[in-house]
């Protein structure tokens, strides 16, 4: 569902980067360089694997592992800052199901792949009191209560506290929770969840694949594995929506927050929209 609107995002990112690491001119250019071969020879079918491209590049040019690290280090010290009085006012909450699941999608906004800087206590007050634009949370929860194994796709560092708070909260008993296979964007990987506790409620899985996505194919035998067993799969934020949306799964519920005119159109929804998405339950409401 990519398109050409994606490239000035893509520049974005990068331009902020090298503000943040004071790279050179001739490094800048290199990488400028190798930008433009890729989006030359991309169709924008998938905008997360052209970004994984990006990405490596730019990590070889100017020789840095995760360039995102410290924001990912930050935006999980400010969301363990926010965690316990969230989890008082869930367990206090008349629906501490539907409580929880609303932090979940307002975590989403703490993505430094789409902006440099983000509201969350803004966002967690607009979500707590909005309708959302595709709402099947009726439908999950009834899923949720049914399923014997729950996979879990993480997307973003700081978010995923919120995400362990909402599995805290519906308390299954068997729930693998995915994170990315190397470092991309604010994209959780095996560390990110470590550092905030998320071991202690569910089993922790690399995908083995270090793009923005759940690009199943790419990804390693033994997440594909267990991708194929789990008869529900939570996926949180655009990227793993943008990689499953085309596979038509029923056991998909996409968690988000629509950040961009691209996913906001595929969805006919606005852009700044809370949605938990089934494709067959949509599909059963037309």
């Amino acid at each position: 569902m990519a398109d050409a609107r994606c490239v000035d995002c893509f520049l974005k990112t990068y331009h902020r980067l090298f503000q943040k690491y004071g790279v050179a001119e001739m490094q800048q250019q290199k990488f400028l360089d190798y930008f433009h071969r890729v989006i030359v020879n991309q169709n924008f079918e998938n905008s997360p694997i052209i970004q994984r491209d990006l990405n490596i590049a730019f990590c070889d040019i100017i020789e840095i592992a995760d360039p995102f690290a410290e924001e990912k280090e930050e935006s999980n010290r400010v969301a363990l800052g926010l965690y316990r009085m969230w989890k008082e006012q869930v367990i206090d909450a008349d629906n501490p199901f539907g409580m929880a699941l609303r932090l979940a999608i307002a975590g989403n906004i703490m993505d430094y792949g789409a902006s440099n800087s983000f509201d969350i206590n803004g966002t967690v007050k607009r979500v707590l009191n909005a309708d959302f634009a595709i709402d099947h949370s009726a439908q999950l929860k009834e899923r949720i209560a049914k399923a014997q194994r729950i996979l879990y796709l993480g997307d973003n560092a700081g978010e995923i506290v919120f995400d362990r708070l909402f599995i805290e909260t519906f308390m299954h008993n068997d729930v693998t929770y995915a994170v990315k296979g190397g470092p991309i964007l604010n994209d959780v990987t095996m560390k990110d969840a470590l550092d905030v506790g998320l071991d202690n409620v569910a089993d922790l899985i690399s995908n083995g694949f270090d793009a923005p996505t759940t690009h199943l194919e790419m990804c390693s035998r033994e997440f594909q594995e267990v991708f194929n067993a789990a008869d529900l799969i939570i996926s949180k934020g655009q990227g793993n929506l943008e990689g499953l949306i085309g596979r038509n799964d029923p056991r998909i519920f996409f968690l988000l927050m629509v950040k961009c005119d691209v996913i906001a159109e595929f969805l006919k929804v606005d852009k700044g929209s809370f949605i938990v998405y089934n494709q067959i339950e949509q599909k059963r409401k037309h």
